[in-house]
């Protein structure tokens, strides 16, 4: 199918969502989201089963360095959702663009990362205010930006181990910090995800169920689970049984093999079963691309993809 006719399908299909009434404040509602995803995957090369989320540059050399080309790319190969962690950096006339080409395509928002202003205060668990603030500050502009590209979660990392303070008090920190982010999320229908992470032992959040406690304690809607394959795979394995413990509070699922945080089939896990898993319980939320590439070139992207296409191939 040529990449013209693809978007002029979905311009098509927003305008109609237009005149029956399924667009507020310029986005396509859910309903009209799901029956234009039917319509492209019906189109599209690939008909995967769940709504895996490639990054802006995994497809560059296929698709181009535009960002809306590498969106129209992805709707092509059958990819329904897109991640994007530094998208409260881009200006606002991009990111606007990208919601308009994503609704255009029956694409979802995955994740992007709350920024916290770059300058160097990273922990909430220190229960300082002024990082506090900082954070609070974070959540409000996210605000903004969720509404352009009708992102629905946003990646919450607390920060670091604050070694002077007992463990206890530290999360009774981050907890108070992050209700104060809720009260902030909750009125637009907004989700911060916390994800726990394996980059340095110095980090304060490392696990499945500590995060599953601090879930429990926040108790919103608005603070789930970001459940990373790839960390909690380095942090502490055993990744179906965790997954099912935290299973209540799980909100968004992202991938990447180990060693090397690579596209699955690269390294030990079994992408296979673990997507089955989701599957089976009825998961429909975005499992995120977050990983690297262990091929280069346009040779690179098409293993990729390839490599999606048979770890999502499970009987059903």
């Amino acid at each position: 199918m040529k990449r013209r006719d693809f978007v002029k399908s979905g311009i098509s299909l927003s305008a109609l969502a237009v005149t029956t009434g399924a667009v507020s404040t310029g986005a396509v509602s859910k309903p009209m989201v799901d029956i234009v995803n039917k319509s492209f995957q019906a189109k599209a090369k690939h008909n995967f089963k769940l709504k895996y989320a490639p990054h802006f540059g995994m497809f560059e050399n296929m698709a181009g360095k535009d960002p809306i080309d590498q969106l129209t790319f992805m709707a092509e190969q059958g990819f329904t959702a897109l991640e994007d962690n530094g998208m409260m950096g881009r200006d606002v006339n991009m990111q606007e663009k990208i919601g308009n080409q994503l609704s255009k395509l029956g694409m979802e928002m995955g994740v992007f990362v709350v920024d916290k202003g770059g300058n160097g205060a990273n922990t909430l668990a220190a229960g300082k205010p002024e990082y506090i603030d900082i954070f609070l500050d974070g959540c409000k502009r996210a605000v903004d930006v969720a509404k352009r590209v009708n992102a629905k979660w946003m990646t919450v990392v607390p920060g670091d181990f604050e070694r002077s303070l007992p463990p206890d008090v530290q999360t009774g920190y981050v907890i108070e910090a992050l209700r104060r982010g809720t009260d902030i999320l909750e009125p637009h229908g907004l989700v911060m995800v916390l994800e726990a992470l394996s980059d340095t032992p110095d980090l304060f959040l490392r696990n499945s169920y500590q995060t599953h406690l601090i879930c429990k304690a926040v108790d919103s809607p608005s603070c789930k689970i970001l459940y990373d394959i790839y960390h909690m795979q380095k942090n502490e394995g055993n990744l179906i049984n965790y997954m099912d413990m935290a299973w209540d509070e799980i909100a968004y699922v992202q991938i990447g093999d180990n060693p090397g945080r690579k596209e699955p089939t690269t390294g030990e896990i079994n992408f296979e079963n673990v997507f089955k898993h989701l599957y089976k319980k009825g998961y429909k939320g975005i499992a995120g691309m977050e990983h690297g590439m262990s091929g280069k070139g346009k040779e690179g992207e098409q293993k990729l993809i390839d490599a999606y296409v048979e770890v999502d191939s499970f009987k059903v």
